[in-house]
């Protein structure tokens, strides 16, 4: 639970702090305390290894380039672990809907009119069983090179995290790649029911899909060179966003379809005794990556699977693999204790909550203050922290760098602090948001939104940059794009290696003199270290203030972002000096 300190009350736990955090952390050691500060890499597999610098609106893989798993090498690798990741997420690797023809392999186009993008959502899974052809240098050996960057990526001392996506499939499923006696999604279900428990799908009965656009002249004529029939879908299936109709908006998941897990939405019933097929399904293709030596899972819209499903699937998966990771995305607060508690999740995105405080701090958006962040952890006071993945960037979030957001990369600084010493829980960054990048360009489907398209093929300059034609040296980046690297390989590297940071007591300091409503401190406390964070998401103002914590008189304070040390005054004050859009993280000596 978070507690909160005025800084005479920070006078009486100073001089407790050693031995009771000793006793604490004694406490969690021998009750087989984990370390959850996880430091989580996400990168897009199809943009990350592309080199080719020039794209065209809505081009092909051979017109604007696409990365493979054989460029994410081990200089690529070792690059992520030199910026302190332990666990590196790759995004899309997984089969998906998309206008790539590889007939020759067995995988024909999808019709585009069932297709977000050139390339493809990749949340939209045309077989659970197989990898996405665009991503091997060979096809027929696509699963051998993406199990060799499994066995690279261990080789670094990194934990491989793939996605599980549970909630839709493609529209138009169909897995050449199973296993022996696996039957397809929908394969034995009876389409004249809107609902049955034996049904993998959802139907709209004597209805026919009509998908919003049918695919517009102007894109039809851009995409001439595309083999094109008439996609049909009769009776329509129920469309990914819990949307039953057979005409489902632009605004809509209309690529997927939803999948039946034993719900029956029209008369708000369980179906979950006997076990519903999807949920045999599912559990035979989280087993199937396990035994590939996959570390993790982040499960795409884990909110709109029940509840029971996880309960049920999670331990069997542990059975095998103990120490695999379940990672939640979910975006309603008032089920997080669920999904956590009773779902067995071990991860959940902190995204209705932090990010969102952080973000109207970081934009400087009226009415922001830092009293945001002390709301959210008033709000999450009966979560546990170190369950909470932080972030900033991920790939359905705008760049900070991007004109919408921010448009200055450096003005995440305090927020990207803050995400990585607020708690214990694992910190997350996503590939490009080191260098700054700022997503530039209408890429196709993805329109100029501020985002790194995931349904396009396209290039991410910034990381391009420090790609450098495959070098990973950074060979390309300008000084400024070199120096907010070096800031975030500094960070991760402190939350990666601080005790305090990794399992040490949180403290928030309340009425600090001399400080704004957008001015924050607090301390983290462990048995072997004691850090003091600072931070100011002032874009105009420096902070210039006195600290005063018992017991530091004369003792030594080093600010670890900057490596600058002082001294403590005789009268136990701390010198706190922090630029605008800055943050300080002191260790103070013992």
């Amino acid at each position: 639970m978070k507690k909160q300190y005025t800084l005479l009350m920070v006078a009486a736990l100073w001089l407790l702090s050693s031995g009771a955090a000793h006793a604490q952390e004694t406490m969690e050691n021998e009750a087989g305390h984990t370390h959850h500060k996880l430091v989580i890499y996400q990168l897009m597999v199809r943009l990350y290894g592309n080199k080719q610098t020039h794209q065209q609106f809505y081009g092909s893989a051979e017109q604007n380039g696409v990365g493979k798993f054989n460029d994410i090498t081990d200089k690529a690798l070792e690059g992520m672990k030199q910026l302190g990741a332990s666990h590196v997420w790759f995004t899309g690797v997984l089969e998906h809907a998309s206008m790539a023809d590889y007939s020759a392999y067995g995988i024909p186009a999808d019709d585009p009119i069932i297709v977000k993008g050139r390339a493809g959502s990749p949340y939209a899974v045309r077989d659970y069983y197989d990898v996405d052809p665009d991503l091997a240098v060979s096809v027929p050996n696509r699963m051998a090179e993406w199990e060799a960057l499994i066995d690279r990526t261990h080789a670094h001392g990194l934990k491989v995290v793939m996605d599980f996506v549970p909630n839709h499939v493609a529209r138009n499923y169909h897995s050449d790649a199973k296993p022996a006696g696996v039957a397809d999604f929908g394969a034995a279900d009876n389409t004249s029911v809107v609902f049955s428990p034996h049904n993998d799908f959802y139907y709209v009965p004597g209805q026919t899909l009509v998908v919003p656009g049918m695919l517009n002249p102007q894109l039809k004529a851009m995409l001439s060179d595309l083999p094109y029939k008439p996609y049909v879908e009769n009776p329509a299936k129920a469309t990914g966003n819990n949307v039953f109709s057979a005409t489902p908006s632009v605004d809509d998941w209309y690529e997927t379809v939803k999948l039946n897990y034993g719900i029956d939405y029209q008369a708000n019933q369980d179906h979950f005794d006997p076990i519903p097929p999807v949920w045999q399904k599912m559990r035979d293709i989280l087993l199937y990556w396990t035994y590939k030596h996959v570390d993790g899972f982040r499960c795409d819209m884990a909110e709109m699977v029940p509840v029971a499903f996880w309960r049920w699937v999670i331990p069997q998966v542990k059975q095998v693999n103990p120490g695999i990771i379940f990672v939640a995305e979910s975006y309603n607060p008032n089920d997080y204790t669920k999904y956590l508690n009773e779902a067995r999740f071990d991860y959940l995105y902190d995204k209705v909550g932090m990010y969102d405080a952080l973000k109207r701090l970081i934009r400087n958006e009226p009415g922001a203050e830092v009293s945001d962040i002390d709301h959210v952890l008033q709000t999450q006071s009966q979560l546990d922290p170190s369950r909470l993945v932080r972030f900033l960037e991920n790939h359905d979030e705008e760049r900070v760098a991007s004109p919408g957001f921010a448009g200055n990369a450096w003005y995440a600084r305090p927020a990207m602090v803050a995400c990585a010493t607020l708690g214990s829980g694992p910190v997350m960054v996503y590939f490009g948001q080191e260098e700054g990048e700022r997503a530039a360009g209408v890429e196709g489907f993805g329109g100029e939104d501020g985002r790194t398209t995931i349904f396009d093929y396209w290039g991410v300059a910034a990381h391009q940059a420090w790609m450098n034609n495959g070098a990973f040296d950074g060979g390309q980046l300008t000084d400024d794009q070199r120096n907010l690297r070096n800031f975030y390989a500094t960070l991760l590297n402190i939350t990666a290696q601080s005790p305090a940071l990794q399992n040490g007591v949180f403290q928030e300091i309340k009425d600090c003199p001399g400080f704004s409503n957008k001015q924050y401190a607090f301390l983290r406390t462990s048995s072997t270290q004691q850090l003091l964070v600072v931070l100011n998401f002032d874009h105009n103002q420096a902070l210039d203030a006195q600290l005063t914590l018992p017991g530091v008189s004369g003792k030594t304070i080093k600010d670890l972002l900057s490596g600058h040390s002082l001294v403590a005054g005789q009268a136990n004050n701390i010198p706190v000096k922090v630029g605008p859009y800055d943050a300080a993280i002191y260790e103070i000596g013992r």
